[in-house]
């Protein structure tokens, strides 16, 4: 059984009991959250595609903690002109676990 669903708008296939990286969540760690946004479930031989959502379907999550990524460096250079920047980012996420996923009636 899996879903897709509309996480702080990145659509995210999950299963049950998977481990996850999402873009930053403004909730506690330890939390659990309610993701209704689901877009499309797969499960017990049927497949439910909304339109644009599922009505009843939900999956519920735990947060497991937040963090930052890995470093990106971005270079920019022009040759001949001693043109050179160098910057870096780090996005921030949050770790979830998917406890369950609610089929509609």
């Amino acid at each position: 059984m899996y879903a897709v669903v509309n996480i702080a708008g990145h659509q995210v296939k999950v299963d049950k009991g998977q481990r996850l990286r999402v873009p930053r969540l403004q909730v506690e760690e330890g939390s659990t959250q309610e993701f209704t946004d689901v877009l499309m479930v797969s499960g017990e031989g049927e497949t439910k595609v909304g339109s644009p959502t599922v009505e009843g379907a939900s999956v519920s999550a735990t947060v497991v903690g937040h963090g930052r990524g890995d470093k990106i460096v971005i270079f920019k250079k022009k040759k001949r002109k001693k043109y050179r920047r160098r910057t870096g980012h780090r996005q921030d996420y949050t770790e979830i676990q998917v406890e369950n996923i609610v089929l509609p009636n």
